[in-house]
């Protein structure tokens, strides 16, 4: 699964990405290509780095170590969910470090033309779902039932919903259900996306200070519920499989264990940064406290690094190679 997140923060979260994440600098990989991918051996590699926050946490304190600790030079690639699962099975990236389910891409690369490689769990559970703020839903609690979701959706509405609730969505680039569950249940509600993450935490933030009503599509792990509280709805119970047919699902978002990958290549030949980036496993308070650091106290991704790098010494050690 994936997630999303006007204009000043998404600029903002650009710049964060394309210059602040990489140190070593980053390319746009829809249009060339790396070099520091799948060299062959020599300590250079190439991370692709998603374009919310979380994801750059995980980027940053590889990157810091990678170079800091095992002499590697690190690139870092920004590139959509699906692009990159591409780009890795090419061998223009290396390594994945934070992707929330795409079973088409597994089954294609992985077990079909066997360029991907499994690289374990990242150690953080990601769930999408359907949120209000907990305001709301204090103020009206049987909000948190999807089922009564329709007598609140005058209050909801936008401009830009036209006429109909509002469920504000990120970037439609990110997996969502959201268009097929709205038709699905019945529900007089319009998908409206911000674009990208810093988009909607702005939105989200906004309706917020004026504590006014919303419902938005949101995700954990995320540091913004330590900042503006949101309570979910339930949404029918996910089961194996309700979400098979994209057209057709009317369920709940799985919890989903977040998973790396490795480009088949690197994955075998890599050496110590292959290791590394397998034993590379922290908790979602862990990610959460370096997201902070660059969404809030407005530490570039290597300032955060190498500040929580220095604190928690004996958890990263592990991830050495012996």
């Amino acid at each position: 699964m994936a997630r999303t997140r006007i204009a000043a923060l998404a600029a903002a979260a650009a710049l964060t990405v394309g210059a602040g994440l990489a140190g070593c600098g980053a390319a746009d990989m829809t249009r060339q290509s790396s070099p520091f991918a799948d060299t062959g051996g020599s300590r250079t590699l190439t991370l692709s780095v998603q374009s919310w926050v979380g994801a750059q946490a995980n980027v940053a304190v590889a990157q810091y170590l990678l170079e800091h600790e095992l002499g590697y030079h690190v690139d870092t690639v920004q590139i959509d969910e699906v692009p990159a699962w591409d780009a890795l099975s090419q061998g223009r990236v290396d390594a994945i470090l934070e992707d929330w389910g795409h079973p088409e891409q597994e089954q294609r690369y992985i077990d079909g033309k066997g360029t991907i490689a499994r690289g374990g769990d990242l150690g953080v559970t990601g769930h999408i779902g359907w949120f209000v703020p907990t305001y709301f839903a204090e103020q009206h609690p049987d909000v948190t039932d999807w089922k009564n979701l329709g007598k609140y959706a005058d209050l909801f509405r936008t401009a830009e919903s036209g006429g109909r609730g509002q469920l504000l969505d990120g970037s439609p680039s990110y997996v969502t259900n959201d268009k097929a569950l709205v038709k699905n249940l019945g529900l007089d509600f319009q998908v409206v996306f911000a674009g990208s993450e810093a988009a909607q935490i702005t939105q989200i933030r906004q309706f917020a200070k004026e504590k006014k009503p919303f419902l938005t599509y949101w995700y954990e792990p995320q540091w913004l519920f330590e900042k503006v509280p949101l309570t979910e709805v339930a949404l029918p119970g996910y089961e194996k499989g309700c979400d098979a047919d994209p057209e057709k699902v009317a369920c709940a978002y799985p919890h989903t264990p977040l998973q790396k990958f490795f480009n088949a290549r690197f994955a075998k030949d890599g050496g110590d940064a292959a290791a590394f980036l397998k034993k590379f496993r922290w908790t979602t308070a862990m990610q959460n406290d370096v997201a902070l650091m660059i969404a809030e106290e407005k530490l570039t991704p290597q300032e955060a690094a190498a500040r929580w790098v220095k604190e928690n010494r004996a958890t990263w050690k592990a991830w050495l190679p012996a």
